[in-house]
């Protein structure tokens, strides 16, 4: 049997999660505005929550196709708040789309969002060796800068928290315990 992180071992799609995606380098802009977008979300949510609905969201938000999104109005969003197989915060709703346009311009200023997003762990993931989860920190000096950075440039549901967690799940960040089967992986 293999070992995991505690985190990752209740629910099917959870492992699943764990053992195929969470940590590994993303460097896809269209999945890096998923994983923005619905790490947003899931702020004071479980994520759990987040990985049950994330299908219907792939749907509703047109594959995260931040040119798609950008282009909501009031009546899309209005129709995103009616829909049940979302998290139907207003607050959340909107700041996706105002994510998308702020999304856009980042692309723009840099050519693509991975190096944008990238250049605050110098293009490298950061490896941690944590024995328990009780030493995995919920924020750090780096999740702090990209939060200050991404707030500035007009991001919202971007808080040094919601950026700790947007960097383990992208590998930007590896926190798998030194003992779980994927801290080597990665």
């Amino acid at each position: 049997m293999r070992t995991r992180c505690p985190w990752g071992t209740t629910d099917p799609l959870y492992i699943d999660y764990h053992d195929r995606e969470w940590g590994v380098p993303l460097h896809d802009d269209q999945r890096l505005f998923e994983f923005l977008i619905l790490e947003g979300a899931q702020a004071g949510l479980s994520w759990i929550t987040i990985l049950k609905k994330r299908p219907h969201y792939r749907r509703a938000f047109e594959g995260f196709d931040p040119g798609k999104v950008a282009r909501y109005g009031p009546a899309e969003i209005d129709d995103l708040l009616r829909d049940e197989g979302l998290v139907r915060n207003r607050l959340k709703i909107t700041a996706a789309v105002e994510n998308a346009r702020a999304y856009l311009d980042v692309q723009q200023a840099f050519g693509s969002f991975d190096t944008f997003i990238w250049s605050f762990v110098e293009g490298r993931p950061i490896r941690n060796a944590w024995r328990n989860m009780q030493q995995v920190p919920a924020q750090t000096e780096t999740s702090q800068k990209m939060s200050k950075e991404l707030k500035a440039r007009g991001f919202k549901f971007v808080g040094p928290v919601i950026c700790y967690a947007f960097m383990q799940a992208v590998g930007m960040v590896n926190d798998h315990l030194i003992d779980c089967f994927r801290h080597s992986e990665i």
